[in-house]
């Protein structure tokens, strides 16, 4: 059976009840052959004292977006992502509106998979450029 974009981005924003992407209130809104798009709101509850987004908040947007683009190349049955390593740079403050983050894959390995994400305001500015390295992992049977 085959999932509509729809249901697949449906099911994927369902599981993040009591977690931290709850919390800061990210969601998935988009996917395609070479990418996936997050999407954060900036606000309080994600501004670091002086009042501006604050980059782990940024970085849990990124390793999210990019954790989920490396689970739609998998077979999740059999399978599970973690992520290995995160990089951030970060290039220009925001203090409202929301953030998105486009992840794209660099490398597409069975075992590894490298994504660089892009994190954009509203306006598409380059807010943060981001580098993921993931494992896919078997599941114990």
């Amino acid at each position: 059976m085959q999932l509509s974009k729809e249901e697949i981005l449906r099911r994927a924003n369902s599981i993040t009840k009591d977690t931290l992407m709850e919390t800061l209130e990210i969601e998935m809104i988009d996917f395609g052959d070479d990418y996936v798009i997050g999407k954060m709101p900036v606000n309080k509850r994600v501004h670091q004292p002086d009042g501006v987004l604050h980059g782990g908040a940024t970085v849990a947007l990124a390793e999210t977006t990019g954790s989920f683009a490396a689970e739609l190349l998998l077979d999740t049955k059999n399978y599970f992502v973690r992520g290995i390593e995160i990089s951030a740079n970060h290039i220009k403050s925001i203090r409202e509106g929301h953030v998105f983050a486009k992840a794209k894959f660099i490398h597409k390995g069975r075992t590894t998979q490298l994504l660089e994400i892009k994190i954009t305001d509203e306006d598409n500015n380059l807010i943060s450029l981001c580098k993921l390295t993931t494992v896919s992992l078997p599941r114990k049977k």
